[in-house]
């Protein structure tokens, strides 16, 4: 099922940060009194009576000319056009206001379901002051406190009641959906273009190009295949383009959706931090993950740049250390033809299930060769291991005290598992329970 997507808008100064930070319970919004604190969206998941959604935090909307107060209000409209449910929130102890009505008309024009939260309505005595809001014409109220945290529950209520159940696109099980991350303008389209052989996929030089995760069915040597296109993910912080529509949250989805991402690096730049953010997602949702660095007709070679470049990768990027790297010009084409192969290796090694007495023998094998250390005395002892989930491979060992089961060890578990299993491309997780 995928996940709506809901955005609180509203005038400044009115507590949506307050509102954001309480829902998705974390202060990732900051909150201070004083009117355009948020000017870009912000964006976090939230949880209702076990239904996840992604929340959208805005900063307000104003009347006015200044630049500021524009570049706010470009933001505030992209995210209603990216949402499914819109929180339009407004100051009950300051009734409507010019700004309102401008938001109304807004949101109006947006045809997107509409929840007025009316903030600020701290004890059932202020209750009166809300009535008014019924003027702007989208039906009931709800009334909220975002400093006592009051009300918030029949408002989510109503925000998931109009949430649409958006189904996925279904796939063959044996479709191998692969997405292309990274930050803007590394070549992502071009590399879609190059692959299915056609200009399926606008390309610009022009970062943000890419407004949508594009989903492209394709058939490659009796495989079948999805490449899922997406928009450049931008540094948290940094100020949208008005033209960039859909953003980190678009490119996070389709990694949600994917079986393998591939962490696009562009050749001649080099690696930045934001690489690093870009692969860190992939990484945290269990996906399998090619590193692909675009671009390489354009770097000056010796018979040392690859391998140095592939030292500078594993340097930055040693929690992927079993990502494997490829090189490739979707300009030229030139090693193209590598990609889809190692892709489809990928998915083949996260989808992989061992069998529980041949996984058994490695880990006492392991065990054998270097026991684990002893804490106040007492030492780790691992008495089974089964596998309990492909997508990643996920591995349980029941053990006499799941505490004793440190990074390190838990480490050289994982190198042994790799060494007896063809694991590239995927992350494994290992996880200790009490032996009953």
């Amino acid at each position: 099922m995928a996940i709506p997507v809901v955005a609180i808008v509203g005038r400044p100064n009115i507590g949506k940060s307050t509102i954001f930070n309480r829902v998705i319970g974390d202060r990732v919004s900051i909150v201070e009194d004083k009117p355009g604190v948020t000017r870009d969206r912000i964006y976090g998941t939230g949880e209702w009576l076990n239904r996840h959604f992604h929340l959208i935090d805005t900063g307000g909307i104003e009347v006015g000319d200044e630049p500021l107060l524009q570049m706010m209000r470009h933001q505030a409209e992209l995210a209603i056009d990216e949402a499914d449910v819109i929180i339009f929130m407004v100051n009950g102890r300051e009734g409507i206001t010019a700004a309102d009505e401008e938001v109304a008309n807004m949101l109006f024009r947006s045809n997107k379901p509409v929840v007025i939260a009316v903030n600020k309505v701290d004890n059932f005595e202020m209750r009166d002051l809300m009535y008014e809001f019924y003027s702007l014409g989208f039906g009931d109220l709800y009334p909220i406190s975002g400093t006592h945290g009051l009300g918030l529950g029949d408002m989510l209520d109503r925000v998931l009641e109009l949430a649409p159940d958006k189904e996925d696109i279904e796939y063959d099980e044996d479709t191998i959906k692969f997405a292309l991350v990274g930050r803007p303008n590394v070549g992502k389209s071009s590399m879609t273009n190059s692959i299915l052989g056609e200009e399926r996929v606008i390309v610009s030089s022009i970062a943000g190009t890419t407004r949508d995760a594009i989903d492209t069915p394709f058939s490659r040597d009796e495989q079948e295949y999805v490449i899922i296109d997406t928009a450049g993910m931008r540094k948290r912080g940094k100020v949208y383009e008005s033209t960039e529509r859909f953003s980190v949250m678009r490119a996070q989805k389709a990694i949600e959706r994917a079986d393998v991402v591939c962490v696009v690096l562009d050749g001649e730049e080099g690696i930045i931090e934001q690489d690093k953010k870009v692969a860190g997602y992939a990484h945290e949702a269990g996906r399998a993950i090619v590193i692909v660095v675009n671009k390489w007709d354009a770097v000056e070679k010796d018979d040392k740049t690859m391998k140095k470049m592939e030292e500078e990768i594993r340097e930055e990027f040693r929690f992927l250390d079993y990502a494997p790297i490829v090189f490739v010009s979707a300009k030229t084409k030139r090693r193209l033809q590598t990609l889809l192969p190692v892709i489809k290796q990928a998915a083949k090694s996260h989808a992989q299930r061992i069998q529980t007495s041949v996984l058994n023998d490695v880990i006492v094998d392991a065990v054998a060769m270097n026991p684990a250390p002893t804490d106040k005395g007492v030492r780790l002892r691992i008495n089974y291991a089964t596998q309990v989930a492909s997508r990643p491979p996920t591995f349980v060992l029941f053990v006499n005290d799941p505490e004793l089961l440190h990074f390190s060890y838990k480490r050289y578990l994982d190198n042994r598992i790799r060494e007896a299993f063809d694991f590239t491309g995927t992350p494994i997780r290992i996880l200790a329970r009490q032996k009953q």
